[in-house]
This record gives structure tokens, sequence and C-alpha cells, in this order.
């Protein structure tokens, strides 16, 4: 008989938006510091990392609870119909037009891991939670802009890397990113 999941996952909703812009910069900071220097992490906060509160609108952002730890954020993400493929609200490249799930990709965005909750499967977890809802909007690939953290995650689920991003940080740094795409 199969167990029960350590964690809920629900639709994120506008209450919880200031808890999830702290959850995505601590997850930011502490598990991205061995891939991006300070000033690549301090630049990409709030612009190339961060929420993209029009998830939260659309209903399409996840929070992660520990089933034993209610009211614990232990990490967050989301997908998209829209065709911003990451970034926060003040991120580049924001394109809110809606895809169409026959011939796009739904973006899959935003999944940041609380670091007291890393690397127990969480990660996985919520991708798989944003995948099978992408999949009943009817889409049937996914395309994402990965940070270097979280492309061996992605590679072992499937995405294939089909290039790359460098963006440019308010700071004058430039941040990489790895679009990623995943078809079923």
């Amino acid at each position: 008989m199969p167990s029960a999941s350590p964690y809920r996952i629900r639709v994120a909703t506008p209450t919880d938006v200031p808890a999830l812009r702290s959850l995505i910069e601590l997850s930011v900071r502490e598990l991205q510091k061995h891939d991006y220097n300070p000033a690549q992490i301090e630049g990409a906060l709030g612009h190339a990392l961060g929420l993209d509160t029009q998830l939260v609108a659309d209903q399409t952002y996840f929070i992660a609870e520990p089933a034993d730890e209610p009211k614990t954020f232990a990490g967050c993400g989301g997908w998209s119909f829209r065709n911003t493929l990451f970034g926060s609200d003040h991120g580049p490249h924001r394109i809110a037009l809606p895809l169409d799930p026959y011939i796009d990709a739904a973006k899959i965005r935003a999944i940041f891991v609380h670091p007291r909750f890393a690397r127990r499967g969480l990660g996985t977890l919520i991708l798989h939670h944003c995948e099978q809802a992408a999949v009943q909007a009817g889409f049937h690939r996914f395309e994402m802009g990965s940070t270097l953290t979280g492309v061996p995650l992605y590679a072992l689920r499937g995405y294939c890397e089909i290039g790359r991003v460098d963006v440019p940080l308010p700071n004058g740094e430039v941040l990489p990113i790895l679009r990623m795409s995943k078809s079923l």
C-alpha cells in the first residue's frame, strides 16, 4: 500500500505573496551560492529570479507544505499558459500573451525549495505537480528557463537543454539561464 506524501500541495493565493518572496530569496541565497557569485544573486533577486504574481492570479502557482507542519512553506513552483519563460514581476522578457496548447509548450516557472527541505525529492514533487496541471490544461510539451542549480534535477526528469540566455541584471552582472524542454 503506497504511503501518503509527506507534503500537501495547494494553489498559492495573493495573501501568500510576502511569504513566497521570502522563501524564494532564502532559497536563492542558500541553494544557488555555489553556481552564482554574490553580485549575480543580488542582481537577480526580484528581477530574473523571483515571484511572478501573474502566476498567482492565474492560479497556476503552488505551495508545498509539510503534512506535519501546515502553514510552513517548504517549496513553491508553477507553470504558465502565458509566453513569459522566466523572471519576476520586474523581470525581463515578459510576454503575457496566452499560449496555444496544441502548438506551444507550457512554461514551467519558478520552482524554489526552502534549504531546510532541500534534497528530499520536493523539487521533483513540485515539478511533477506542475506538469500534471499543464497536461490537464491540454499541454503536452514543457519549456523552462533553468538556473544552473536546477539543471541536474531537470535533466534527470527528462528535460533537454535547447539554448542559453545570458540575462543582463540591473547591477551590471549577467545571469546565465539555460532553456530546457521536454515532450510527453
